[in-house]
Parts: structure tokens; sequence; C-alpha cells
């Protein structure tokens, strides 16, 4: 028989197992609704003791009353103090009357909450390790937790206790009736959405996420992460799984490195080398790219030319956006880079620009002085510039997405874009300004974009890329070398997952990349997980490498199927408003 377990100041035991409490002492201003499916994972043994009472309407609406004038007196007694901050003081006396007032309508009760934790274990050392771990999830979140002490003295044989006994100092608190609501465990923290493709597992249970971007009025996704972090990894495996789920999607990858040329490939799809060395040619200037409205076309030129040459003056921008604009208004030819030249020859004021132009005639780029030769009809088609200036991507990006909106508004068939290194794009306003108009818009065209970028921060600095990020449906954050306080305020990072994010692990470390799904009000760690059918299709991504041993190795592959369950960053703080997303997700 097994030793009686005995008896301590912070834990108790029954049925040889130790129970080892932690009492909430406070709250946090907000939480998340179904926070505590992340505090109390299915895979570990704890559990939640939860006491709830509602006031009497009379009790309530006098406590609502007293707390409104409480902070009305605060707001007129301590606004001008040294170290007040009139906003807040503004904001507490506002939501203190709106609360009275909800109470006096009947749209919101008050209750007294009771709030306890439990850890479990078999023995006391298991218990208080697990106790451990719900402390920091807790304090993550903003609560303050103490381990409670059990003080039993001797008690009348004839006492009969109540239902409500007393209770530790700190035990009760009292909510609204939609604060408790975010209290209760009943609600999935998953996303499975019906006809989606799986994104991902989630760290805390390995509970698969299923998103399917056609269902939302915006169809783009963001993918940000540093060098290794398996970014574009990520971009051709939901690609494969778009494609594997719906036949009829077309795939469009624009390529500054040449990553996705091999599973192009793989999937039957043309690569189109674009570049100094390429065999073919797309010319910047066919209006074929805006269905014939030459004054459309005209003006991404002159976007197209500002990223080539950003010291442009705003008086030769004009000069050449006439230019540009009497070459379309006069012919009706598809314009050379030639007929371009051409027409500013002998024109006053015009000797410098001309001088810039002079790369298409005799320069670096005088292989896209001609009409197009190359055919965007192919699907999968990947537009690969890897023998392209760094410097000259921008161009080059921005003409090959103004072709490539030809083809997403020939059809109603489901159009994939992946945009990698989207952050070229940003360097400059005119191409970012294009790249957000692209991302409102695509959606018309039963299109959607996968923006590709190191770092958020390329995008926050201006209005175009703050823009573009707010109308990204789902965002995910990999591994980022820092997360800056932009960052942090506008996707509304916790504390916990602005500290983890520097740390989320790697496919190099992990078989798998890490990261933080933002969708809607949720944030969601996750594991973007491969199986071993996809991997071998995907095998040879530069960045997409899943594990540093032999692919073909058994150990290899089984590492890949399923990510341990692991503690990840806790989600905290009030998602009620959604600064880039476009709604609540169905679950």
């Amino acid at each position: 028989m097994p030793a009686r377990l005995g008896e301590g100041r912070s834990w108790s035991s029954a049925r040889n197992r130790v129970d080892a409490p932690l009492l909430v002492t406070e709250l946090p201003p907000t939480v998340p609704f179904g926070f505590l499916g992340t505090v109390l994972p299915t895979s570990e043994a704890a559990g939640l003791r939860l006491t709830l009472d509602r006031l009497p309407r009379s009790e309530a609406l006098s406590l609502a009353e007293r707390a409104a004038a409480t902070a009305e007196a605060d707001l007129e007694t301590r606004v001008n103090r040294a170290g007040a901050r009139p906003s807040e003081l503004a904001r507490d006396a506002e939501t203190a009357r709106d609360l009275a007032a909800r109470v006096a309508a009947r749209d919101q009760d008050l209750w007294n909450l009771g709030l306890s934790f439990h850890a479990f274990g078999k023995q006391r050392e298991p218990a208080e390790q697990a106790r451990k771990k719900l402390v920091h999830r807790l304090n993550g979140l903003g609560f303050r937790c103490r381990v409670p002490t059990f003080e039993v003295g001797l008690l009348p044989r004839d006492l009969t206790l109540p239902d409500r006994g007393p209770r530790p100092a700190g035990y009760w608190h009292t909510l609204a009736t939609d604060a408790v609501t975010a209290l209760f465990p009943f609600v999935d923290e998953g996303v499975h959405e019906p006809h989606g493709i799986l994104v991902g597992l989630l760290l805390a249970d390995a509970n698969p996420i299923f998103l399917d971007r056609w269902s939302h009025s915006s169809h783009s996704w963001g993918i940000f992460g540093g060098t290794g972090s398996g970014k574009s990894f990520a971009a051709a495996l939901w690609a494969l799984r778009s494609r594997w789920c719906e036949p009829d999607t077309q795939l469009f990858f624009l390529d500054p490195l040449g990553e996705l040329a091999r599973l192009t490939r793989q999937l039957g799809g043309e690569v189109v080398e674009l570049g100094p060395q390429g065999p073919g040619r797309l010319n910047p200037l066919d209006p074929a790219s805006t269905a014939g409205d030459r004054e459309g076309k005209a003006a991404r030129v002159g976007t197209m030319l500002r990223a080539l040459f950003p010291s442009l003056s705003d008086a030769e921008s004009s000069f050449l956006d006439t230019a540009v604009s009497r070459l379309y208004r006069e012919g009706t030819r598809v314009p050379q880079w030639s007929d371009l030249l051409a027409d500013l020859a002998g024109r006053a004021g015009a000797d410098r620009l001309r001088d810039l132009l002079a790369v298409f005639a005799a320069g670096s780029l005088r292989y896209l002085d001609g009409p197009t030769t190359v055919s965007l009809e192919g699907t999968p088609l990947d537009l690969d510039f890897h023998n392209v200036p760094v410097e000259q991507l921008p161009f080059h990006l921005t003409y090959a997405l103004d072709a490539l909106t030809a083809r997403l508004r020939a059809d109603d068939r489901p159009k994939l874009v992946v945009v990698d290194e989207a952050h070229y794009l940003a360097r400059h306003p005119a191409t970012l300004e294009f790249l957000d108009q692209l991302v409102r818009h695509v959606r018309h065209y039963h299109a959607g974009l996968v923006v590709l970028s190191q770092s958020p921060d390329d995008f926050l600095v201006t209005a175009p890329g703050r823009s573009l990020l707010r109308n990204l449906r789902a965002t995910f954050l990999l591994r980022l070398n820092e997360v800056s306080p932009e960052t942090r305020d506008f996707f509304r990072l916790t504390e916990a997952e602005a500290e983890w994010l520097p740390r989320a692990r790697l496919p190099a470390e992990a078989g798998y990349s890490e990261g933080l799904l933002r969708f809607g009000p949720q944030h969601l760690p996750l594991a973007i997980v491969a199986t071993t059918p996809e991997y071998e299709w995907l095998e040879g991504l530069p960045e997409g490498s899943l594990d540093t041993r032999e692919p073909g190795s058994s150990s290899a592959r089984t590492a890949r199927l399923s990510p341990p369950v692991r503690e990840a960053p806790h989600d905290g703080g009030d998602r009620s408003r959604d600064p880039g997303g476009t709604g609540t997700p169905s679950t």
C-alpha cells in the first residue's frame, strides 16, 4: 500500500492526489474572451473553482452610482495635480458613468465572483511545479496571485457549515456581466473554419487551426519574420494546401530571390526569369495591365519611375508625368522606352530626365526597351528576379505586379499572389501605396495577396503601410529579431508576447516554425508544421529547411508531423478593438 500523503499549510491531498491551490487577489483591467483555454491547457492537470453570486439590483445600482461619483470626483480634483493623466481620469469617469447607466437599464448586472486555480499532482513536488507554471501564465496576463494557507482549528461537534463558508481576504471580486463572461472556460480558442486550410497547430495543446481566406472581406494575409524564420516555406506550404483543397486556384509568385521556382516546377507551372540574363521581357509600358486604359497606365508608369529614381524632384515628376501622358494620349501603339526618350528629345528642361532615362537606351535596363516577349497565362507562375540588382527590385516588382493585375481580372477563379521580400516595395511611398491599393482591391477579383517581409516596422512608418497592415485578414508574426514599441502598440501585443517573439524557435532549431497568429481579436501562438509528403514536395526551399538532419531519415520526418506541446506566450489585453483585422472570426 502506498504511504498516505501528508497535509501542508499550502496544499492538501485527497484520493492520493495533491491539490496546490492558487488564489487570485487582483484582476487585470482587461482579458480576452476564453482566455482560460490558454491558462488551463488540456495537456496539464489543473482546474478552476469559481463561485458566482449576483447582487440584488438595488445594491448593484447603488454600488455603480457610487463608483461613478468617485470617478467624477477624481476627475475634478486630481486632473491638475502633478503626475496626473487627464485622459486616463476622463476615460475612467466615462466608463463608470456608462456602467451605472447600463445597470440602471438592466443591460448589466453586478456579480460577486470568487476565483481560485488548482494544480494537481500525484506528489507534492509535481503539484508545486504545476502551480509555478500557473503563476507564470497568470502574471503574464496581469493577474496577481498568492498561495493561500490553511488554518483549521477545533470546531464544535454540533456546528453545521453553511454552503458559503468564510473565504480568505482578496477572494471576492465585483464584476459586471461582460467581465464575468470572459472568465468562463467554455470557449474554444481554436479557429476551425469550414473549407479552410490547416495553417498550424496551437502550441498550448496542438489544436489545429483552419482558416478560409475566401470567406472574409479581405483575402490577403501577411507573414513577418527574420531570416531563417520560415516565411517562404510557410507561404509555399499554404499555397500548396490551397491548391490541393481547390484545384482551380491559380498561383502567382513574385520571387526576388528565386526561392519558389522549384515548387512552381513541381506543380507543373512556369518560371519566368526576368532580368539582364533572362530569356524574355515584360514591357513595363504595355497598357494591357490596365485593360487598355492608357491614362490609368500613365499614372502607374510614374509610380514605377519614382521607385527607380527616388531623387526626382516634384518639378521633374510633373514634367515626366506630362510626357508619359502625352505618349499614351497621342498614339495607339504600345509604347516603348525609346518612344519616351524620343518625346523628350529637344524639349527644354528635360536634360536631367533624358540622362536618367538613358538607362533604358544604353544602360543596365536596356533589355526592357522592346515589346513583351513572355506570356503570363500559365499557372502556377513564378516571376523570378534573382538576377536583378537589389537597388532595382522595387521598380521590377512594381511593373510585374501591375502586369499580373490583368490576369487577376481575367476570370472568377480563386487566385493567390505571393509577394516575397515586400519590404523592397515599402522603401518608396509610391510603390507602397500601389501595394496597399492592390491589397484593398484584389478581393473584387476573387484574389488574395500573401505579403512576406522581415519586419512590420518597414510598413508602420507611413500611412499606406499602416493601411496595408490593417487590411491583412490574418497576420503571422514569426521569429522577429526585435519587437519595436511601434509593432507592439499596433498589433496590441502583450508584454509576454513581445518578449516571446524574439525567442520563438526556428525551423533549424525545432523542426518547424513558431509564431503568433493575429486573426481578428485572437492572438494564437502556433507551430507551422508540414507532413512528410508536403515536406518532400517543398524540400529544397532555402528558408524552409524543416530540419538540420538528413531529410530522408525517419527521425527527421517524425519530428515534422507533431510538434511537442510547450508553454507559449499568454494572451492578454482587450481584443475587442481590432486595428488590423476586419472582424471577428468564425469559431
